[in-house]
């Protein structure tokens, strides 16, 4: 009579989990040793019917191979650490230069007209292309790209005059901000 796929995945861990673990724990850290045999046990219940007679010296086999795909992982991301540590962290913008920026924007938003503020919202949050903004509003595309080049340079106009108004900080530099 044959054992059943869980008879033999049995059979093949309690004869053999105690040396795979001993042979994987000389290999790897003690903390990532029962990890590696688990995932040995895994490939094992996978390829359950494909174990050849030499069934010991495969599972060793499978156990070099775990290890060897665990320490390149391990090795990865260690090198990860290490360029992280090494790389700068990124320049953290002025908190209060920001606040103004955005808060520059609002005043200059709020000072567009109603057409104006609907021809930009369609392009930039809506994320319609010309033609289809142009559709929505009821007029030709043409049209609508003059409506937009002049909302647009009007808010930039605004921008412009509320930010020269606004006190700068010491080496705080006026920024061009462009729409698309």
């Amino acid at each position: 009579m044959k054992a059943t796929r869980d008879e033999r995945f049995e059979s093949l861990y309690w004869a053999h989990h105690r040396d795979l673990l001993a042979f994987i724990r000389r290999r790897t850290s003690p903390e990532s040793a029962e990890d590696v045999l688990a995932e040995v046990f895994v490939v094992v219940w996978r390829r359950i019917d494909e174990i050849p007679e030499y069934e010991r010296a495969w599972l060793f086999t499978v156990a070099r191979n775990t290890i060897g795909t665990h320490l390149r992982a391990q090795n990865r991301r260690w090198a990860l650490h290490v360029r992280m540590a090494i790389e700068p962290p990124p320049a953290q913008q002025d908190l209060s230069a920001a606040i103004a920026t955005r808060a520059d924007l609002v005043e200059a938003w709020n000072r567009l007209t109603d057409s104006e503020q609907e021809v930009i919202a369609l392009v930039a949050w809506d994320e319609l292309s010309q033609n289809d903004a142009a559709l929505v509003l009821g007029i030709t595309k043409s049209a609508f790209a003059v409506r937009l080049f002049r909302a647009r340079r009007r808010l930039l106009h605004l921008l412009e005059r509320t930010s020269s108004n606004r006190p700068r900080r010491p080496g705080e530099k006026q920024t061009e901000r462009s729409l698309r």
